[in-house]
């Protein structure tokens, strides 16, 4: 049985409960000597774990939200990517060599130098990133042109300075 059937299983012998007028397992109220034991905090306390779990249970489990910050354009997400990815791959190349140079491995040196190398690509990668952004931003970017109340100000600001 899939977890979706099981899931519509649940709700079914939830339904039928609720048709019976059977209450559900977070409905069911504390027991009196809950009460007297701890207090009418625990009742409200209870009560507020049921609504809770009512209010979940309500909400879907795919819930939209808006961005926050736009999307980075393709050119700088795919440069973003590939550092990322020649990053991660310079980190396991260092553990290994760290490793081999532990166990006194003869692969020790050459993962070394190679360790180097990648260290060299993986900085490539990063400044590309940098630079792969600064030209999408100098290509692309926002039109610098000053908005209608900036020129408005501007001009009352002459009109006055002729005034005077």
């Amino acid at each position: 049985m899939s977890t979706v059937e099981r899931g519509i299983e649940d709700e079914r012998r939830t339904a039928e409960r609720a048709a019976a007028g059977e209450p559900a397992a977070w409905e069911t109220p504390l027991p009196q000597w809950s009460i007297e034991e701890y207090g009418e905090e625990a009742a409200e306390d209870a009560d507020f774990a049921r609504r809770r779990r009512e209010a979940v249970r309500r909400d879907s489990l795919w819930r939209e939200e808006p961005a926050v910050r736009r999307r980075l354009p393709d050119a700088v997400r795919t440069s973003a990517v590939r550092a990322v990815i020649i990053v991660a791959l310079t980190l396991c190349q260092a553990v290994t060599a760290f490793l081999c140079t532990l166990a006194g491995s003869w692969l020790a040196f050459p993962m070394v130098l190679s360790s180097v190398a990648s260290t060299v690509v993986a900085t490539w990668g990063v400044l590309d990133v940098w630079v792969t952004r600064q030209v999408w931003v100098q290509r692309n970017g926002v039109v610098s042109q000053p908005g209608s109340t900036a020129r408005q100000l501007r001009r009352e600001r002459r009109q006055a300075l002729k005034a005077a």
